[in-house]
């Protein structure tokens, strides 16, 4: 190309920029998941409720995870009410405190706040934690499910979203096709990107593998209630 004519190119990408007709981006492309290299991104914020009475007895069982860095963390309202004690039970098997601070039970989600050993300087370690997702999912998109059948093994199950909103009872719920077991309730349902799109509420008896989550849109809404306190 000719001085002339690399000249007039420069120019016009000036006046273009300018303009404000063409833009330029830095922004990555999100990570695409498979089951097992999801797993592996989210496990260590994934943890083991154990709901206990006031003499100390289990209450109940569920999951778990962690979705700020500070321990601020979310699982099932109907796994922690009226439990006089809640422990937490990291993947490496490590019980660390933990206390609600606000449930919402039409909307089957409760806050936890988990509590780091303090290193030699005094301050708590940060925790693996996994962000929510911001933007409602779609009807048959590939979704995941993680949470603790048993107090020691985690699994993941795959899915789709049946329906983005259904009125079960009169709450809204996601339908998902995610298998779910007794124990898994509270956990996260991960999109392919490794965000949380809900959280693991239950099973529904009249649909055979079809299987409920609260969005995230409104795991969001219980979460900003702390604020309010």
């Amino acid at each position: 190309m000719s001085r002339t004519g690399k000249t007039t190119v420069l120019a016009v990408l000036v006046l273009l920029l300018f303009t404000g007709t063409f833009t330029v981006t830095q922004a990555d492309p999100p990570n695409t998941y498979e089951g097992d290299s999801l797993y592996a991104a989210v496990e260590r914020a994934v943890f083991y409720v154990r709901a206990l009475r006031a003499d100390g007895s289990l209450k109940d069982t569920g999951t778990g995870f962690v979705v700020r860095p500070d321990g601020t963390a979310l699982t099932a309202s109907h796994v922690v009410n009226e439990a006089d004690a809640i422990e937490c039970v990291l993947n490496d098997t490590s019980a660390v405190p933990c206390r609600v601070e606000v449930q919402d039970a039409s909307a089957d989600t409760a806050v936890l706040k988990l509590f780091p050993p303090s290193d030699d300087s005094g301050a708590g370690k940060p925790f693996s934690y996994i962000p929510l997702r911001t933007r409602a999912v779609k009807i048959g998109e590939r979704i995941y499910a993680i949470g603790y059948p048993m107090k020691n093994t985690a699994i993941i199950t795959e899915g789709i979203v049946n329906s983005p909103r259904a009125e079960i009872n009169g709450r809204d719920r996601m339908l998902v096709s995610s298998q779910l077991a007794s124990g898994m309730s509270g956990g996260p349902l991960l999109d392919s990107h490794g965000y949380a799109a809900g959280v693991l509420s239950g099973s529904l008896r009249t649909m055979n593998g079809i299987h409920l989550a609260v969005d995230a849109q409104q795991a969001l809404q219980v979460l900003e209630q702390i604020q309010e306190k």
